[in-house]
């Protein structure tokens, strides 16, 4: 697109400031009313500003940008004309005005949405461009309407937010630089108890191109919120989710199924996940059984260090909390001792699992409550502990953040999302 002329040197446009523009196109024209402005989404590059929608005769038309000679006061075309060929939306494009402004935005860096009040538009090299995005309230001046001083105006940069937009024909142009990747699982879990429901399908739509993603979204749900979206899918769809998940919430969402839907969904699982689930289900939910991670990592006892450590770098599959520990079997498979992580670092690499374990390791039965189970996590300042049978079998284990969940007031999840003061602590210039 060829450089546009700039009567004024304006290189910074505001969006709320362009609305209140008319459009002249020539001497003796009437002028025409800019509506919106559309951008073009150019996946990791700042959207590109291609033209604008205006209203005349009734009927919305495209206004090329490019035609725009001086935005000083109102929009002076180049030519003494206007295109009257009604305006079409094409893949890819955005309206700033109905897209942007009537809709929230997820602000990426702390994980909230938000609704933008402004937009800010440069031209940094002969293009105009989309870079930035205001949040903040509009403060209502006295005798004037809902308005904010230029002083009081704060544009965060564009790169920092992804728009829920409704638009499918937006998906394509995003799909590779979707920023909601970069938020923790527990984030877009937050994310969509927050969301109306359009927001919702939106936010699952782009979480369910990365399944393992998507697993651990729905691992962080409230479960009633779990429920309900995937009681929406097929069973096959359902079964699909339900395999990346950690065996615990996979079995929390399974129980949370209509009873006529659960078989179907469970028989679509592989077979080994579908045993830990079942397994799992067997519990009280409530008690050390129905809570442990049936995934740990044990060996035999008259395992050198060093041996131990390359199986633990091997168990890629476990979840990280459950690899702070090892469990030392007998000749039996009965659990000789528990060793942490940090303990075969300092071991001599040919010592023995034996040697370096709590040979006394602290323990509890399937049916111990979790607050108990808490008090031995706080009295021993333990990370995991291992759930044993009647004869000492290691049949899972419960992980500090199991604990912490089923042990938090029940309506925790619905607290305002909020970072601790220090949360983002170091981040400052």
């Amino acid at each position: 697109m060829p450089a546009t002329p700039q009567a004024d040197h304006e290189r910074t446009l505001r969006l709320s400031e362009l609305l209140k523009r008319s459009i002249i196109a020539g001497e003796g024209e009437s002028p025409v009313q800019l509506r919106d402005v559309i951008v073009r989404l150019r996946g990791s590059e700042l959207p590109l500003v291609i033209g604008g929608v205006a209203s005349a005769g009734g009927r919305e038309v495209v206004l090329p940008w490019g035609q725009v000679s001086s935005f000083h006061r109102f929009l002076r075309l180049a030519d003494a004309w206007l295109d009257l060929r009604p305006f079409k939306r094409r893949a890819g494009e955005v309206l700033l005005r109905a897209d942007i402004l009537s809709h929230r935005l997820i602000d990426v860096n702390v994980g909230r949405l938000a609704r933008a009040s402004d937009v800010e538009l440069e031209q940094p090299a002969g293009e105009w461009v989309l870079t930035g995005i205001d949040t903040g309230r509009r403060r209502r001046l006295p005798g004037l309407p809902s308005a904010r001083e230029p002083a009081q105006r704060r544009f965060r940069e564009w790169s920092r937010f992804e728009p829920l937009i409704g638009q499918i024909a937006s998906a394509g142009p995003r799909g590779p630089f979707i920023r909601i990747r970069r938020l923790k699982p527990a984030q877009i879990a937050d994310l969509l108890e927050e969301a109306s429901k359009e927001e919702r399908s939106e936010i699952l739509g782009q979480v369910r191109t990365d399944p393992e993603l998507e697993a651990d979204v729905f691992g962080e749900l409230d479960e009633d919120l779990a429920t309900r979206l995937l009681a929406a899918r097929t069973d096959a769809a359902i079964a699909q989710v339900l395999a990346r998940m950690r065996a615990d919430d996979a079995a929390d969402a399974v129980a949370g199924l209509p009873r006529r839907r659960r078989q179907p969904v469970l028989d679509l699982m592989p077979a080994g996940q579908r045993v830990k689930v079942m397994t799992l289900m067997g519990f009280n939910p409530a008690s050390a059984g129905g809570l442990m991670d049936v995934d740990y990592l044990s060996l035999a006892a008259r395992t050198p260090a060093g041996e131990a450590l390359a199986a633990v770098g091997r168990s890629c599959t476990l979840q990280p909390e459950a690899l702070t520990s090892i469990h030392a079997l007998d000749e039996d498979g009965r659990l000789a001792g528990v060793a942490t992580l940090g303990s075969l670092l300092q071991a001599d690499p040919q010592a023995l699992l034996a040697d370096i374990c709590d040979a006394d390791s602290v323990r509890v039965s399937a049916d111990t409550d979790m607050a108990d189970a808490a008090v031995l996590m706080s009295d021993y300042n333990l990370i995991t502990i291992p759930v044993v049978d009647e004869r000492r079998h290691v049949i899972g284990i419960l992980t500090v953040d199991d604990v912490l969940e089923a042990t938090l007031p029940a309506d925790w999840r619905h607290r305002e999302a909020a970072l601790p003061p220090d949360g983002r602590a170091g981040d400052g210039p």
